[in-house]
């Protein structure tokens, strides 16, 4: 029977992680960077699907999943979070299909901006994005560091930050700011990440003002966001000193190469680049020296 790409349900999600993983971690072996990847709760994925089940889907050979791509889409953007088809089947033609599909999602949707994150040492992946008008636009560095080394070179952070929960967050105030960064609303993926129980929000302020917002998880940064490029260096560091505070042995972020500040401040905490990768798009969007997206799914 011929390969199926079929709309994925929740039942699917555990063995797309699979697929993901294995898929991830041959890349990165053949590449020389080892296993990168290891299964984790797919909680956003279910989230995504709840929200807009026609941005999943799974490639499906006779009752066999093989591939798997996930978009979602906030205004006019349309992101895909991951496509990913197992090592031993990356011949046979499937992710052009899983990619037609997601396509469609964005035709439906009206999004006039497409992008993802791959990696940089991905060619094979990113000439099959060329080929279909999404062009690298910037690169992305995770980097990190091992929290007693940072905590060493911290100062005392020129912003505030105040905490922020589901039932008493101000959507208002961060709307504003998420345009300013990307040029749309993330609202609703702002309700995700303060309803998830590992991860902590936290607004920025300067003085009275509110002028940006930063989630950290398990000592990961992102995504911050901020309303002025100004405002990047003092925001990530006052990140890093709140991050720093808590027992978790690493300290990371991913930080836009073009995002000058950022990078400075990264690097004279002690921080090194560790995952090269690159955002891709159809034509430019969003100020990628005042936003740090949370990782290659969520951007």
């Amino acid at each position: 029977m011929a390969v199926v790409c079929r709309p994925a349900c929740s039942d699917d999600l555990a063995r797309a992680d699979e697929i993901v993983v294995a898929s991830i971690n041959e890349l990165t072996e053949r590449r020389g960077f080892g296993k990168m990847a290891s299964s984790r709760p797919h909680h956003f994925q279910a989230f995504s699907l709840a929200d807009d089940p026609e941005g999943l889907w799974v490639a499906d050979d006779d009752g066999d999943i093989v591939g798997f791509a996930w978009s979602w889409v906030c205004g006019e953007l349309w992101f895909l979070a991951q496509l990913f088809v197992a090592p031993d089947r990356q011949s046979d033609g499937i992710g052009n299909q899983l990619l037609g599909k997601s396509f469609a999602h964005a035709a439906t949707r009206g999004a006039s901006v497409k992008a993802l994150i791959t990696f940089t040492f991905n060619n094979v992946s990113q000439g099959l994005y060329i080929r279909h008008g999404l062009f690298p636009r910037c690169p992305i560095y995770m980097v990190s560091a091992p929290r007693d080394r940072l905590a060493s070179r911290l100062a005392e952070p020129l912003l505030c930050l105040e905490p922020l929960a589901a039932a008493t967050a101000r959507f208002e105030d961060l709307v504003p700011i998420d345009i300013s960064a990307l040029g749309v609303s993330r609202a609703k993926h702002h309700r995700y990440l303060l309803g998830d129980s590992t991860t902590n929000g936290f607004t920025i302020h300067a003085g009275r003002e509110c002028v940006g917002y930063v989630y950290v998880s398990d000592g990961h940064i992102g995504p911050l966001a901020v309303r002025r490029q100004d405002l990047v260096d003092p925001a990530l560091a006052a990140a890093l000193s709140l991050a720093a505070r808590g027992g978790v042995p690493t300290i990371s972020a991913f930080v836009p190469g073009t995002s000058e500040p950022a990078l400075k401040v990264a690097t004279d905490h002690g921080m090194h680049l560790t995952l090269p990768m690159l955002l891709m798009s159809n034509r430019q969007f969003g100020d990628w020296v005042s936003y740090l997206p949370r990782n290659p799914g969520f951007m």
